[in-house]
């Protein structure tokens, strides 16, 4: 696939469609890998990106209980034995 080099204020850049964004799943941000003699263009994907800080402050404002029981009442332990 060809696509044109466009200007970008005092850079250039690549302009990708809407088709191609969607099959990679690129949004805001993507990878740049220099190989040899080729450029690759990689989605990011994090999924769970500041997840760690996002359960320590729900610890710190108390904020980390279950929505629902673990345990059901009606649910029959015997069954696993």
């Amino acid at each position: 696939m060809e696509i044109a080099i466009i200007k970008i204020g005092n850079s250039k850049g690549l302009r990708l469609s809407k088709t191609i964004m969607e099959k990679y799943n690129i949004r805001d941000k993507v990878e740049l890998i220099l190989e040899k003699d080729q450029i690759i263009i990689k989605a990011i994907d994090e999924p769970r990106k500041d997840w760690e800080n996002a359960f320590k402050n729900m610890r710190r404002n108390n904020d980390d209980k279950l929505l629902m029981n673990d345990v059901f009442d009606d649910e029959n332990f015997d069954e696993w034995n």
